[in-house]
């Protein structure tokens, strides 16, 4: 049977393609940062969901550690976790950005590097870096999450070229849209970061702020993503890239057509 490691399934897109896949009889390994999100997951029948905090390489060992001793391979893994600081350029401090990083990108690096060993031991894998349409373009105040997704872009394409001589794929998830808990944690995270009353964007974040449960164009369920998970595993070479959301696909080639600077006024429009 086919297996997969999940890094933050705590809700949105990483508990719904665990469940997903676990319906089509996939060998699941969610993992969470919290031990009440992992003690969620046991109850819904992931009997071996584990602690995974990304930004703590120790944990990502044992969790390596855990699913090789239970079935002595790794086929597939999912780097999701991850979040959004949300803030002008300007309001964001370095410490900010720091922290986006250490999730977003480093946690997904140390995580790559550590289930690679494992892959190239046994001679093929399949690694899915969850990427964003934010990868591929810019969004006022997204600055910080932006600057992580476009990291990622960068690192994971060329870790694909380095892979090229072995049975190891890497794909990239540019996701749009999609019914999550994000959107609310943003805000969380820019209230609780961003010195609002003093920023010459104060209007704006508020404005943000009340519109957090407004329905955003082009949204999907997290389906929508766990099918493509889904056809990543059952794919015998897997594409580099997958585009998730018409959102996704309007803005990804308006870059490739357009002059910077008109995408640039269609981009302050949508942001």
């Amino acid at each position: 049977m086919t297996n997969i490691v999940i890094t933050g399934c705590s809700t949105g897109i990483g508990l719904e393609t665990a469940l997903y896949l676990k319906e089509r009889y996939i060998s699941v390994y969610p993992t969470a940062r919290d031990e009440k999100d992992v003690a969620h997951l046991k109850n819904l029948g992931f009997e071996h969901a584990m602690v995974l905090d990304v930004t703590k390489p120790e944990q990502i060992a044992a969790v390596i550690s855990q699913v090789m001793e239970l079935e002595g391979k790794i086929d597939v893994w999912f780097n999701n976790a991850g979040y959004g600081q949300p803030g002008a350029v300007e309001d964001l401090s370095t410490a900010m950005l720091r922290a986006q990083f250490e999730t977003n990108l480093f946690g997904l690096h140390e995580c790559t590097l550590q289930v690679l060993r494992v892959m190239k031991a046994q001679g093929y894998g399949k690694i899915i870096q969850h990427s964003s349409v934010l990868g591929l373009i810019s969004l006022f105040g997204r600055g910080a999450y932006n600057a992580s997704k476009y990291a990622i872009e960068g690192l994971s394409d060329t870790l694909r070229l380095e892979l090229m001589d072995t049975g190891i794929s890497v794909s990239l998830l540019n996701t749009g849209p999609i019914t999550s808990n994000f959107r609310q944690n943003a805000m969380q995270k820019l209230q609780e970061n961003v010195d609002i009353a003093h920023s010459r964007f104060k209007e704006k974040y508020e404005a943000n702020i009340r519109g957090t449960g407004k329905k955003v164009p082009f949204n999907l369920e997290a389906d929508a993503v766990a099918s493509v998970v889904y056809e990543i595993i059952a794919a015998k070479k897997p594409k580099p890239r997958y585009y998730i959301t018409k959102a996704t696909y309007l803005l990804g080639n308006l870059k490739r057509i357009l002059s910077t600077s008109l995408l640039d006024k269609i981009l302050m429009r949508v942001g």
